[in-house]
């Protein structure tokens, strides 16, 4: 029994999963941290100590949730690495992007505190605002390339020049994780915070979701139609049903359900997306290219053996360490929480310099 399980097709259909859960654990982790950073422009904040309220919300677990598209990346690796090869290959542009927009990102929460003044808080607020939209719509771009493909040749090479990801499906996928990543910062934002912010996060929550959601959806229905089969289509409607549910309550002023149910959302669409491309790990959209499945793409058994053993020791630890982050920082915060911000002396002014 056991032999059968770790022997093919078992391991690489165990890794496809396992992947799949890596990456919708950075959808929905990272979802939420990346809306917060979108809304730390003008738009929705309206002063620096609610601009600061929203970093503090988000301070103890965004490079936490990181952690998930970097093991996400890694699975890839070492699981399948001519997926690897192929996607990572034709995506270097992107990726570069990505690189520098979380580089980007994480300074601009470093260094935005450690001087006040009329330019250096508004201008790193805007590089985070700038810099989480375009992670959003990359990894979006990204991950919906995987589901509806590339074009490939016979041996799996991407043909064309350095844009040829950027496709119809990219821009909607693209799109559907900005949406979502801004309706779960808002319902984040409504559990996290009270007082003003917690009120208007709730109420734009509302007004947003059912247009902010439809690229996702849009990308989900486009691999219903690619590959659906009755699980994918029930995965779907269950999605449909938890965005429904999260508009709501969050409606109705339940902001820990309005929370669950949008990750919902993202966890039921995602599933009826990687359903609906199982087997497939990068379709080609060439008539006459190959396409990578599981079988073909994947490590040999003994590699995904080990990876196995690994994987079952490493993958509890992490999750039980993301669960006790959040329930150690589980408490309301508002803008009473957040003292005045200090002035930074320079180094002339002192009175013992020079």
């Amino acid at each position: 029994m056991f032999e059968e399980f770790v022997g093919q097709p078992g391991l690489p259909t165990l890794w496809f999963l396992v992947v799949g859960v890596l990456l919708i654990g950075y959808i929905v982790l990272d979802g939420f941290d990346l809306g917060v950073g979108m809304l730390m422009g003008r738009i929705f904040s309206r002063n620096e100590k609610e601009r600061r309220l929203l970093l503090n919300t988000i301070g103890p677990v965004w490079d936490g949730n990181e952690v998930w598209l970097v093991t996400g990346g890694a699975a890839i690796f070492a699981a399948f690495p001519m997926w690897y090869a192929a996607l990572f290959s034709a995506l270097y542009i992107p990726l570069t992007l990505i690189l520098l927009a979380l580089i980007l990102r994480a300074v601009s929460i470093e260094y935005r505190g450690k001087l006040t003044g009329p330019r250096w808080e508004p201008r790193w607020n805007a590089i985070m605002s700038v810099a989480s939209f375009f992670i959003a719509f990359l990894i979006g771009a990204a991950l919906a390339i995987t589901t509806t493909g590339l074009p490939l040749n016979d041996n799996a090479d991407r043909v064309g020049g350095p844009f040829a990801w950027l496709t119809v499906p990219a821009v909607i996928g693209g799109l559907g994780m900005v949406g979502f990543s801004l309706v779960h910062g808002l319902a984040f934002l409504a559990l996290k915070t009270d007082g003003e912010v917690r009120h208007r996060a709730r109420t734009m929550m509302v007004r947003i979701l059912p247009v902010a959601l439809l690229p996702m959806v849009a990308w989900a229905v486009w691999l219903q139609v690619i590959g659906a089969t009755p699980l994918s289509l029930t995965l779907l409607v269950i999605a449909a049903a938890a965005a429904l549910a999260s508009w709501i309550f969050a409606i109705r002023g339940r902001e820990g359900i309005a929370f669950t149910a949008i990750a919902g959302f993202a966890v039921f669409g995602a599933l009826s997306i990687f359903m609906a491309a199982y087997p497939n790990v990068l379709p080609t959209t060439m008539a006459d290219g190959t396409t990578l499945t599981i079988a073909n793409a994947s490590s040999s058994p003994y590699t995904l053996k080990i990876m196995t053993i690994v994987a079952a020791i490493g993958l509890p630890v992490l999750f039980l360490y993301q669960g006790w982050t959040y329930w150690v920082f589980r408490k309301r915060l508002s803008a009473e929480h957040i003292p005045e911000a200090h002035r930074i002396t320079e180094l002339s002014e002192h009175p013992n310099a020079g």
